[in-house]
This record gives structure tokens, C-alpha cells and sequence, in this order.
């Protein structure tokens, strides 16, 4: 029986008294690893589906009788969804746009374990070929930001001799200006900075890391955290020297993305308009 090879193999197992036989794993399987041929069969593995095997889950995801287990993971992985917890359209869009970047921070420190559910909530995002290939560096001592923006600041004077481009100048300038009147605009006095970064050379990797520190930062805005993207130090990352080392970036590394996060001065009471989509409609 088809059934009997899926055993063998150690990768999926089905349990025939709660299988209905109406083939949505097969269905859904992304890579068609799982096929269902008749309603006379239960759902059977092809050949070297081991090899094809994602581990996302979607198959015992999607069965609504529980009927399938995957063996990479425990079955007590796979939490029911508490569809009431689920927000409505309005309450996403209405969270969605109030997000603000925020440049004023309290001096209080966020708690390791809450900066820890951040980063745990972040593996959660879509990866390509769910290669979960995105690492992160976590920076919780504020004294170490502040070399860190000093290190940028370093950089910047040295692009600002290099760039023909006069307003981009007259903006790093600015930079240069502010930090040495004591007004640090690279990571503006966040009290942590959070770091995606991965191998340089791996397929979808800079999507994956941007993604997974949405997923993080729009997290810490449900946590009353503020949060803004610290371009500057990402663009120096991974041309000034001092700072990947700094940044303890492991070779091979390249910094994809950071935030600063801290809890906000301010609240926002409105929200802004943005310019229309710039869509082309085919």
C-alpha cells in the first residue's frame, strides 16, 4: 500500500481513522511532494519526496481533521488558530497606517524577554524556499549604539567627499553638523538596535531579512514599542569596514536591514497622507 512507503520514509504520517480522503494536503502541498490520486486511496508520497520537502508545514496546517503529521516537527508545534483573535479589516488597516517612524525614545531599556518575543516573532515570516536563513544581532547596551553611530558619522564624512551629488551632500552634511552639536540623527538615542543579516551570496536573502524585520517592527508597534528603519548604518554596513566589524557581522555576512526600538516620547494622534499608488493597471 502507498500508505506503508510514506511510513518508511519517516517524513509524513497519516492517521487513516481521521482522514477523509478529500486530498487538501495533496492540494496545497507547495512543491507536490503529497499526491491523491482516487477517493479509494489515501494520500501517498512521490518519489524522493524527502529531497522536495520544504518542512513549512502547510500540510498539517491546512487538514482540517488533524489527520497528518509531519515528522520534523511535534505535533504540539502546530497550535489551533483562535480565529476570534483574528483583527478585522478596518482594525489591520487602521494599524497598518498609524505606524510612525519614531525619533524620540524614553531612556528606559525594553526587557531582554520582550526583545527576545520580538525576534521569535520574526522567524514567523515568509522566507524563500522557507530557508529561515535570516540571522539577527540584537543590541542592548545604548553605550554601544552610540559608537556605532559615531562609526557611521565616520563614514559620512568620508562619502561626503566622494558623492557628486550636491544635495545629498548638503544632507550628510547636515548629519556631521547635528552629531557634532551632540544631536546623534543616526540612531537618535534608541536605547537598542535590532539586525538582520545573513549570508551575502544566498538566494532571496535580502527579501527575507527586510521581511522578517517588518514582521518584527510592526510587532513592537502592538507592544506600544516604537520603532524606526536605521538606513544610514545599513548602507555603512556594508562598506566601512570598522563598522561591520563593530556590528559583529560574521564573514560572509551582509547586513540587510536594522531598527532602532525604543519606547516613544510622543504619541501620534493622526494620520498623515501619502502620495497615490504609483500603479500600472494591465
Amino acid at each position: 500500500m502507498k500508505f506503508e512507503r510514506m511510513k518508511e520514509m519517516s517524513l509524513v504520517e497519516i492517521d487513516q481513522k481521521k482522514c477523509k480522503r478529500d486530498g487538501i494536503c495533496a492540494a496545497e502541498c507547495p512543491t507536490k511532494i503529497i499526491s491523491f490520486t482516487n477517493q479509494d486511496r489515501f494520500p501517498f508520497l512521490v518519489e524522493n519526496a524527502e529531497e522536495y520537502c520544504l518542512n513549512c508545514g502547510h500540510c498539517v496546517a491546512v487538514c482540517p481533521h488533524g489527520a497528518l503529521t509531519l515528522n520534523t516537527m511535534i505535533i504540539d508545534d502546530y497550535p489551533l488558530i483562535q480565529k476570534n483573535l483574528l483583527p478585522g479589516a478596518e482594525s489591520i488597516k487602521q494599524f497598518l497606517t498609524s505606524r510612525r517612524s519614531i525619533r524620540k525614545y524614553h531612556k528606559q531599556a525594553v526587557s531582554h524577554d520582550l526583545l527576545a518575543e520580538l525576534v521569535d516573532l520574526g522567524r514567523y515570516a515568509p522566507t524563500g524556499s522557507n530557508k529561515q536563513q535570516v540571522h539577527w544581532t540584537v543590541f542592548e547596551d545604548k553605550t554601544k549604539l552610540q559608537d556605532l553611530s559615531s562609526l557611521v558619522i565616520d563614514w559620512v564624512k568620508l562619502m561626503v567627499k566622494q558623492i557628486p551629488d550636491e544635495i545629498t551632500v548638503i544632507r550628510m552634511e547636515r548629519l556631521v553638523s547635528s552629531w557634532e552639536k551632540g544631536e546623534d540623527r543616526i540612531l537618535h538615542g534608541a536605547p537598542h538596535l535590532i539586525m538582520a543579516h545573513s549570508q551575502g551570496n544566498l538566494p532571496s536573502v535580502s527579501s527575507d531579512c527586510v521581511i522578517a524585520l517588518t514582521y518584527l517592527e510592526l510587532y513592537a508597534f502592538s507592544k506600544g514599542l516604537g520603532t524606526c528603519w536605521a538606513g544610514y548604518l545599513t548602507s555603512a554596513a556594508n562598506a566601512y569596514a570598522p563598522l561591520k566589524k563593530a556590528l559583529g557581522l560574521p564573514e560572509g555576512h551582509k547586513c540587510f536591514g536594522a531598527v532602532m526600538l525604543g519606547y516613544p516620547q510622543y504619541g501620534y494622534y493622526r494620520i498623515p497622507n501619502r502620495n497615490a499608488p504609483l500603479v500600472t493597471w494591465l
